[in-house]
């Protein structure tokens, strides 16, 4: 059986990168390749995890979902907005991800793209912190059609390990006028969708490949991610909205820094 101890661990740094913008799975690649956590399951293991953190997007913000499944059933307008916003951001990952399944698998193994990913997604942030300015859209229901589409498809460029899913919708939806606060929510809003498409489609593809202990270190790991997540997703909000992304760029650049030079002298 994989290492109890490192599954554990592991779940633990995917329940705390999966909402910063600091990439979950690059830290879970880095931290593979640190804690030598290889097999022709582990690919999975870091796809699937995920699951666990996106789950605790559906209890943190159960009250939410609650009122826009009623208000569907409704026809209410806020409703069907948040629900076509949501379905047609998470339209171009779905797309893309099916095209380029197995060059971005590859890269699930790419230690030193992570690092520069990193530091490149760090340098961005502190970037497009400065340039964003005015103010658009206040709230997800209220996301123009278009504005949903643009993040969606900014969204894919996350597809590269290390530059972070949320990051790169967050700071689209800056770029686009989007709010701190919604821009963030949205972020998780449309972690689901895509999150639980790259899950099914990795387990189904990797299917005859995965053994008992695999499905066991995957079901542990998810369960670790999904209660360390629950913390985090409510409190990154109020961090971001106390201090902004500048934190988070920071912490990017000396990791990737850092993970260059370790890989530079192994």
């Amino acid at each position: 059986m994989h290492d109890l101890l490192t599954v554990i661990l592991l779940g633990i740094i995917e329940g705390l990168t999966e909402f910063l913008p600091v990439s979950s799975t690059g830290h879970l690649i880095l931290a593979s390749e640190l804690l030598g956590f290889t097999g022709e399951g582990s690919a999975a293991f870091k796809i699937a995890i995920q699951l666990g953190a996106i789950l605790a997007v559906l209890v943190a913000y159960r009250a939410r979902f609650w009122a826009v499944g009623t208000g569907l059933l409704r026809a209410e307008p806020s409703a069907v907005a948040f629900t076509r916003n949501i379905l047609i951001g998470f339209l171009p990952a779905m797309l893309v991800g099916a095209v380029a399944y197995e060059g971005i698998r590859a890269l699930l193994e790419s230690p030193a793209t992570v690092a520069v990913a990193l530091l490149v997604g760090g340098v961005a942030i502190l970037a497009i912190e400065r340039m964003v300015k005015v103010v658009k859209v206040e709230s997800v229901e209220a996301m123009p059609l278009r504005t949903a589409i643009a993040i969606g498809a900014v969204q894919c460029i996350a597809m590269i390990p290390g530059v972070s899913r949320s990051g790169a919708t967050i700071m689209g939806a800056l770029l686009m006028g989007v709010e701190r606060k919604t821009a963030a929510e949205f972020s998780f809003f449309l972690a689901v969708p895509t999150m639980m498409g790259a899950t099914a489609y990795s387990l189904w593809k990797d299917r005859a490949i995965l053994t008992v202990d695999d499905v066991n270190a995957i079901a542990i790991g998810l369960v670790v991610a999904f209660l360390v997540a629950l913390v985090v997703v409510k409190a990154f909000v109020a961090i971001v909205g106390r201090f902004g992304f500048a934190p988070f760029a920071w912490y990017r650049i000396v990791v990737g820094a850092g993970a260059l030079l370790w890989l530079a002298l192994k």
